[in-house]
């Protein structure tokens, strides 16, 4: 994770280099955006290496005061809105961490990790921290359904902010949950919870893979693309815990860390592609982007091989993980989440040759790029997602529990079949859930395929808009304080049943 943030960190720093240079001594935003940057940086790090509770809450909250800036950097309304509901939602998950941290600090007199570790019992004091810890760290990942902040938030920012955002914020929060899960309560929370945990994630996956396919902005599609992406890595916690409610599986904690990595290089890699097709084009309308893949073919490449790596296409990082996982499903017998894993492929597949098949389709007119596209910053943007298409090839298995053939069958049946499945299934899905003129919509094969599909996508079309709606109420203050309450309730009943 140490290494993973400093190449994100330097590429992003690379990409921003052009918009974020002072002009003159009044220019305030370059000179905050390093220096948060930097924070950003320093803040992670301390949550990577800490070892202590409170220092992990520290860590935790400058985090967030260096990143709720970013989102507001250029002063408009719409942006200060955006912070304003990142910090105040962010908060509310802190206090109720620091109140977790504060009955364990009642219960045991001290927050070292490796002491509590060994003393913590399965008493009510405990569990009842661990789920308002819990609640509290996923209210600052977004998880579904508390993402109030999240697609505002990722939306609005520079390009160079959204891609740290995404990449490695929300992974902040989501390490801290690890930790506690994995290492200072290992066991306690039981196999309910990790359950509801995944069932979350589910629900991140579907609501954010549909409200996505449904955006008319590219950087909004992949925002809600983060929200979907962040429900996979919370897969991993019920294929981790056997029956009895105890760790049985590092390989299913090494799927989800390293889908946290893959995760991290590729979307800061798609955000930096948008971002540079945004000032070439001075605009991210998806249905406006016929042509683009000429005019910017490093652009489009960066977003192309980002979203590959996303999918799960071998070698990428993505597909280590998702194998991983899918090896512990059938280990545990738990199909269900087998089930999901594919969806969700198929889902991010969806949106990929959404966006493609307009970048690629031809303009009727030449397009005449209004801003500057300078090559550094589609190279590092290419760079990271070269990074998460080729992390599969490194030697894992010297670090992590991973089989030595699971990055060996790159070619054959298998490994056709694999990308076959996710393909053929997010272009229907594309086709079915979108609601934006396709580019082929002209063409005679489309109106023959509608004439077939018509009846089913109208539905899927409705479906989709009421999933939408169901998005626009849960981003309500009302109704995310609602779902925050809901979810620390149903985390503690699940971990009370347990034990």
């Amino acid at each position: 994770m140490l290494a993973t943030t400093a190449v994100v960190i330097c590429a992003v720093a690379i990409f921003a280099a052009t918009d974020f240079r002072p002009q003159s001594v009044e220019a305030r935003a370059p000179f905050a955006f390093w220096i948060l940057l930097l924070a950003i940086w320093g803040a992670l790090n301390t949550i990577f290496v800490a070892g202590d509770l409170f220092t992990l809450y520290v860590a935790l909250e400058l985090l967030t005061f260096a990143a709720v800036p970013l989102v507001s950097l250029d002063g408009r309304a719409e942006t200060l809105r955006a912070a304003l509901r990142y910090l105040l939602f962010a908060l509310l998950g802190s206090v109720l961490y620091l109140m977790g941290t504060a009955l364990l600090y009642g219960l045991y007199g001290t927050l070292d990790i490796e002491l509590l570790s060994h003393r913590v019992s399965a008493d009510s004091g405990v569990l009842i921290a661990a789920a308002l810890m819990t609640t509290g760290l996923l209210a600052k990942t977004a998880l579904f359904p508390l993402h109030l902040w999240l697609p505002p938030a990722h939306a609005g920012a520079p390009a160079a902010a959204s891609a740290i955002l995404s990449a490695l914020v929300v992974k902040g929060s989501f390490f801290i949950l690890v930790r506690l899960w994995f290492d200072v309560m290992p066991g306690l929370p039981g196999l309910a919870a990790a359950q509801l945990l995944a069932a979350l994630g589910t629900g991140a996956i579907v609501f954010g893979s549909v409200v996505a396919l449904r955006q008319e902005r590219l950087k909004l599609l992949i925002a809600y693309s983060t929200l979907a992406q962040i429900g996979y890595l919370f897969l991993m916690f019920p294929l981790a815990f056997g029956a009895s409610g105890k760790l049985e599986s590092d390989q299913a904690l090494a799927g989800g860390l390293l889908q946290a990595v893959s995760h991290a290089t590729a979307k800061a890699a798609m955000f930096m592609a948008v971002g540079s097709i945004y000032t070439g084009l001075g605009h991210d309308r998806i249905t406006g982007l016929r042509g683009v893949a000429r005019a910017l073919p490093l652009s489009v490449l960066a977003f192309a091989i980002g979203g590959i790596a996303l999918m799960g296409v071998q070698p990428s990082g993505a597909s280590l993980a998702k194998e991983l996982l899918l090896q512990d499903t059938a280990r545990t017998g738990q199909w269900w989440w087998a089930v999901v894993l594919q969806a969700g492929g198929m889902f991010t597949t969806a949106y990929v040759v959404l966006v493609l098949s307009h970048a690629f389709a031809p303009s009727d007119q030449p397009i005449a790029l209004i801003g500057p596209a300078p090559l550094s910053r589609d190279l590092a943007a290419l760079a990271l997602a070269l990074c998460s298409l080729f992390l599969g090839l490194l030697p894992w298995d010297s670090y992590l529990p991973v089989p030595y053939d699971a990055t060996s069958k790159l070619f054959g049946i298998d490994a056709l079949s694999k990308l076959l499945l996710p393909v053929l299934g997010g272009a229907a899905l594309a086709i079915l859930l979108s609601p934006w003129p396709h580019p082929l919509g002209s063409s005679a094969a489309w109106k023959a395929l509608m004439r077939v599909v018509g009846p089913l996508r109208r539905g899927c079309l409705r479906s989709g808009s009421l999933i939408e709606r169901g998005d626009e109420v849960l981003r309500q203050w009302s109704a995310a304080g609602i779902s925050l309450l809901l979810v620390s309730l149903l985390l503690a009943a699940s971990m009370f049943a347990a034990n």
